[in-house]
C-alpha cells in the first residue's frame, strides 16, 4: 500500500501541480471583455492587466483593431490616459501610465472604454503592451497558443430585433397620440355643444312657464 501511495505521489503530484501553474501563468494573460459582442453596436470594453512578474506594471498601450472606433475612456484613479490618432483624428491606440506605484505584483487592473463595432462580422484582434518598471515590454500580439496571445473578441452580425422594438414603440406611440387627439376632440366638442344645449333647455322651460301661466288666468 505504501508502495502503491509513492508512485502515486511521484507521478500524478508533479503533475497536477504542473496544471496549476499552467492555469496561474494562462490566467495571466492580458484580455479584453467582452468576447462576443454585434456589428455596429456601441460596446463598453474592459481590459484586464494582470502582473505576471515580481516588477510593477507601470504602463499599457492597446491598439484599436480594424474597424474599431475607440471613442471614450473611464478614468482609473492613479493613471494618466493618453491616446494615439492618425491625421483623420480616428483613434490607432490608448495607453494607460501610472502616475504612482502602477500595478503591483500579484494584483490586476482593469481599463474600460467605449468603442463602436465594424459593421461587417469578424474576429478582432485586440494587441496589447504591457510595460513593467524594470524595462522589459511583454507584447501580447500572438495568435491563440502562443506564449503571449492578444485577446479576441466576436463580432457577429446584429438583429434588427432593437430596430423592430423602436419602430413598434413609436407606432404604438402614435396610436396613443391619435386617440388622446380624437378624445380630446370629441371632449372639445361636447364641451362647446353643451352651452348650446342648456339654451335651448332654458327657452324650452321658459315658453311652458308662460305657457302655464296664462292657462291659470
Amino acid at each position: 500500500m505504501k508502495k502503491i501511495m509513492k508512485k502515486i505521489t511521484t507521478v500524478f503530484l508533479p503533475t497536477i501541480l504542473g496544471l496549476f501553474l499552467f492555469s496561474s501563468v494562462a490566467s495571466a494573460h492580458v484580455t479584453v471583455v467582452p468576447k462576443t459582442s454585434t456589428t455596429g453596436a456601441w460596446e463598453t470594453y474592459t481590459v484586464k492587466v494582470p502582473v505576471e512578474k515580481d516588477v510593477p506594471t507601470t504602463k499599457v498601450t492597446l491598439k484599436a483593431p480594424a474597424g474599431v472606433e475607440i471613442m471614450s475612456y473611464q478614468p482609473v484613479p492613479g493613471w494618466a490616459y493618453s491616446a494615439d490618432k492618425d491625421a483623420s483624428g480616428k483613434v490607432k491606440s490608448i495607453t494607460f501610465e501610472a502616475t504612482g506605484e502602477g500595478i503591483q505584483s500579484g494584483q490586476f487592473q482593469q481599463f474600460s472604454f467605449v468603442a463602436k463595432n465594424p459593421d461587417k462580422a469578424a474576429e478582432i484582434a485586440w494587441d496589447a503592451y504591457q510595460y513593467y518598471k524594470d524595462g522589459s515590454i511583454v507584447e501580447w500580439t500572438g495568435n491563440e497558443g502562443s506564449d503571449s496571445p492578444h485577446s479576441i473578441t466576436n463580432i457577429v452580425t446584429g438583429t434588427a430585433t432593437d430596430d423592430h422594438h423602436d419602430k413598434a414603440a413609436t407606432e404604438e406611440t402614435k396610436k396613443n397620440e391619435t386617440t388622446t387627439d380624437v378624445a380630446d376632440t370629441k371632449d372639445s366638442e361636447k364641451t362647446s355643444s353643451l352651452p348650446l344645449i342648456l339654451s335651448i333647455v332654458a327657452v324650452v322651460l321658459s315658453l311652458i312657464a308662460v305657457l302655464l301661466g296664462f292657462r291659470k288666468r
